[in-house]
């Protein structure tokens, strides 16, 4: 369908209000960068999900990175990560209290850090989804194999179709979802079918792009009420997950429950290192 007969379609729509999550925080701002509400009718509403994982890491996670760089821990950290708040203060609020706080573009950056600064211990503040765990585990691969041992990761590392499920579970008025597409890449989109099943609510899976969410908006629109789950985002996403990422992951985390800023404790949500590791 032409992307200007989606445009008037949803322009125009004036069937039965469609409430639609869109999960992924990447989608969250696309959608506000081309002003997408403001393109397509009033009777379809557009809700943010837990799709930050920035957002949704906990005030007691900051607390015990807090507590570890006032300890004389470097913590290294995403920029984003350093103005969280925890319950008293942010990463950013301490450095003037002479913590080390150390902003990369890339975990793999803290391995310069250790190799340069033996003498110290350094700590990464690793927050995200399935998207970037297997990063962590590949840097755990080279840490073990350069025989670096000033290095520390600390987890907030979090899986979405949990998560989702929870939301299914709680908020009824949720007709649709936006399927999160960087988790896609990893998890495959066949990984939303059980929940698409359960609960009839479609999911599409999307790329970033404004007329991708468009055409994302259109179809759960017209799948209203089924339990199906759409992939238009072939270029970078399979069925089925992404068999080296899983590999990677598996050889180092395991899943436990996990807390989540503004939903409480979700079971089996937490990538985390078990003490062997």
């Amino acid at each position: 369908m032409d992307i200007r007969d989606i445009l008037n379609f949803l322009k125009d729509y004036d069937g039965e209000e469609m409430t639609i999550m869109e999960v992924c925080g990447t989608h969250t701002a696309s959608i506000a960068e081309n002003a997408i509400p403001s393109l397509i009718s009033d009777k379809i509403k557009l809700i943010s999900g837990p799709g930050c994982p920035v957002c949704v890491t906990v005030s007691d996670y900051v607390d015990r990175l807090i507590e570890l760089a006032l300890k004389g821990k470097v913590i290294v950290t995403f920029g984003d990560m350093i103005r969280v708040p925890g319950s008293k203060a942010a990463l950013k609020d301490i450095k003037s209290q002479g913590a080390d706080i150390r902003m990369v573009y890339s975990p793999s950056e803290i391995i310069d850090f250790a190799q340069a600064e033996p003498e110290k211990d350094f700590v990464f503040a690793a927050v995200g989804f399935e998207t970037t765990t297997p990063i962590y585990a590949l840097l755990i691969d080279e840490l073990i194999e350069k025989g670096i041992r000033n290095v520390w990761i600390l987890t907030a590392l979090k899986t979405m179709p949990q998560v989702i499920k929870v939301l299914c579970e709680s908020d009824s008025k949720i007709d649709g979802f936006l399927a999160p597409g960087h988790v896609a890449v990893i998890t495959g989109s066949e990984v939303f079918t059980p929940i698409a099943e359960r609960y009839s609510k479609p999911f599409a899976v999307s790329g970033f792009e404004a007329q991708e969410i468009l055409a994302s908006i259109y179809a759960l629109i017209k799948l209203r009420g089924q339990g199906k789950v759409v992939n238009l985002y072939k270029k970078a996403v399979s069925r089925l997950p992404n068999d080296k990422a899983s590999e990677i992951v598996g050889k180092y985390f395991e899943v436990c429950d996990a807390s989540w800023r503004g939903l409480g404790t979700v079971s089996y949500t937490h990538l985390t290192l078990p003490t062997k590791a």
